[in-house]
């Protein structure tokens, strides 16, 4: 079966990501049916669409010298000495370290012809992510559970993890995350359902607060059959359970 990065069925020559935000810009693109557009106008747009950026907040330019700054202040504030011995190069690896944690990294979403006509759930479980908690920037780490009903079109079974580790890449909340990750899947495959389930442990909640260490948050999002009928949605929920930590 040959790999090829065409979203959708369209009959162009390949076009990367570049060219298609070359020609649609940053504007959102609601859908690409449109009396008005090209065959190539229409694969432009699903390609735009496919891009794994569905948020302007992962769209950033990180100021390293700048959080180095304020990473020094931040210390100084905290009554450390940044000429003690292990502390003249903190702020340094604390900007270099929230860079590394804020910085998504693109991937292109490719995706096959469903030619054998697979009409049943594909379930990518327990698969392990970790974000920054937008309120305190404290961690929470778990895993994803991450399955589609598919229709004309099925995607890399790698890029199921990928695209979770590019949204977490953010300053997160879990039931943002899941939706995003539901969202992008439903968006770029057109499948017939999605079903996500994020289970993490939230160090804001484990190491301050309550301090209830090891307890776990549990978010979903269900679209399409895995939301509306009832067998498909047991059968997920089912396959996600068993692929659980």
């Amino acid at each position: 079966m040959g790999a090829t990065v065409h979203p959708s069925p369209i009959a162009v020559p390949p076009l990367s990501v570049s060219d298609a935000r070359g020609v649609l810009g940053k504007r959102s693109v609601p859908g690409v049916a449109n009396l008005h557009m090209t065959a190539t106008d229409a694969h432009l747009g699903r390609l735009a669409l496919a891009e794994p950026s569905a948020s302007g907040e992962l769209e950033r330019e990180i100021d390293l010298p700048g959080v180095r700054r304020a990473a020094g202040d931040l210390l100084r504030a905290l009554g450390a000495d940044l000429d003690a011995d292990g502390l003249q190069e903190t702020p340094r690896r604390m900007a270099d370290a929230y860079a590394e944690l804020l910085s998504p990294r693109p991937f292109t979403p490719t995706t096959f012809p469903n030619d054998e006509g697979y009409d049943q759930l594909i379930v990518a479980g327990a698969i392990p992510f970790h974000s920054l908690c937008r309120h305190h920037l404290l961690p929470f780490h778990g895993v994803a559970h991450v399955g589609y009903l598919p229709g004309e079109r099925i995607i890399g079974l790698s890029k199921l993890g990928r695209v979770v580790e590019y949204f977490a890449r953010d300053l997160q909340l879990q039931e943002r995350l899941t939706t995003q990750v539901a969202d992008w899947l439903e968006r770029t495959l057109e499948p017939r359902g999605v079903g996500v389930v994020l289970e993490a442990e939230h160090l804001c909640m484990s190491l301050r607060g309550v301090q209830k260490l090891g307890a776990r948050t549990v978010t979903s999002a269900l679209r399409g059959l895995v939301r509306d009928d009832p067998r498909t949605r047991q059968e997920f929920l089912a396959l996600a359970t068993r692929t659980g930590p």
